[in-house]
């Protein structure tokens, strides 16, 4: 084996919708509504998936990316996944949102230290973790408009 022979890593992005057709979000209740769209209705009571939305500058939506699904209790979520697809998008911004098949909208203890965690890792590379939205089949919760955006656990 050559020591000069590596991999090569392409980084691509695909979109063939026209800005003015892309869904723009004003509120958490907009993204709630365009994840609840994109959300498997058999699994939301069922097993607990993690999704992000990509936002660009004027909350025009550029995709959603799954990035995990789990059992009942919970699911794995890997910030290094989340914070590829996002970079790999170009967004400016992104949502996350999760369900809880138990039917409880109240954020665990995880889900808040998780939040803290991506919004301060995103400060970091000026890409904005704008809500963190907790979904069941009957509703959600936004952590932005409660405030726990960026608690510290």
């Amino acid at each position: 084996m050559q020591l000069s022979q590596v991999a090569e890593i392409a980084v691509s992005y695909s979109n063939s919708i026209k800005p003015s057709q892309r869904p723009k979000v004003e509120c958490s209740q907009d993204a709630y509504l365009l994840f609840r769209e994109n959300w498997d209705d058999g699994n939301i009571g069922f097993i607990e998936e993690f999704k992000i939305m990509h936002l660009n500058r004027q909350n025009r939506v550029l995709g959603i990316t799954d990035i995990s699904k789990g059992g009942v209790v919970g699911t794995h979520v890997n910030a290094k996944v989340i914070f590829a697809a996002a970079l790999k998008s170009m967004c400016t911004s992104i949502i996350c949102a999760h369900n809880h098949p138990s039917g409880n909208l109240n954020p665990s203890r995880q889900d808040l230290h998780l939040t803290s965690k991506l919004f301060n890792s995103g400060k970091l590379l000026d890409l904005q973790v704008a809500d963190h939205i907790i979904m069941t089949s009957e509703g959600y919760t936004s952590l932005s408009d409660n405030c726990q955006m960026d608690c510290v656990i």
